[in-house]
């Protein structure tokens, strides 16, 4: 517990575990797996608790951020690299305008967002996740990224159960003009400051990114990640197509 509450460039170089090692497959398995548990108790609780439930999650991620920047700074940590600009960090704000945001049209887009695009690229960030190798697994910021993923997949997982969003490929203009409005910004964003949000100034080592980087050059992976991204985007609609037509 030497390291629990350390930040990355205080813990000796050679503390973290491998990505795909036995610590990070199983830490994937049991965050989804309990994801998945609390998902199912939830959603057999009378609707009001339910709803509640709803309301919680995003107020409680926000604190859990607000949590975490105030330990970083208490360690001297905090810096331009820890604002929420990461796209499983805005997740926090698609949640919280879906939950909070009185208009019909709001919770139906925002819905929306967090099942096609939050969600899958939180379990893509658990499976090539990329601070394993700063962190032991005994580590607040570890345990943390876990916990703060988790969320991100059960909250569009509940939306879905309880029916309150009805994911259509007729809306895939939701998630295109939410793309087309984030990701300009942030992008010049990390060209001007050199951060590496939505990890489009270099790709995360072991993963799809760092594999195309390998034959399309930097910033060349930029277009393959743009296709990727749509192709995960239509392969959700579909799956849910399918899943509406065997019903």
């Amino acid at each position: 517990m030497e390291f629990f509450w350390k930040q990355q460039d205080d813990i000796p170089a050679g503390m973290g575990y491998p990505l795909f090692g036995i610590a990070h497959i199983l830490s994937v398995g049991i965050t989804l797996f309990l994801t998945w548990v609390i998902s199912c108790f939830i959603i057999r609780l009378e609707d009001r608790k339910q709803r509640v439930i709803l309301k919680i999650i995003p107020v409680l991620m926000l604190g859990m951020e607000v949590f975490k920047d105030l330990f970083l700074i208490s360690v001297h940590r905090f810096g331009i690299g820890y604002l929420p600009l990461h796209i499983c960090s805005i997740g926090i704000f698609v949640f919280l305008f879906r939950e909070w945001l009185p208009w019909r049209w709001a919770k139906e887009v925002f819905g929306e967002i967090a099942f096609i695009i939050i969600m899958p690229a939180s379990i893509a960030a658990l499976m090539f996740a990329d601070w394993t190798i700063y962190y032991p697994v005994l580590n607040f910021m570890n345990i943390y990224s876990y916990v703060w993923h988790g969320l991100l997949i059960l909250y569009p997982i509940l939306l879905i159960k309880r029916k309150e969003i009805n994911p259509s490929i007729r809306h895939i203009h939701y998630c295109l003009l939410f793309l087309c409005v984030v990701v300009p910004p942030i992008y010049a964003f990390d060209k001007h400051f050199e951060c590496n949000y939505f990890f489009v100034n270099w790709p995360v080592p072991n993963s799809p990114l760092s594999w195309m980087a390998s034959f399309m050059g930097t910033p060349g992976y930029l277009l393959g990640y743009a296709g990727l991204t749509i192709a995960v985007i239509l392969i959700l609609y579909l799956g849910v197509e399918l899943k509406r037509i065997t019903r």
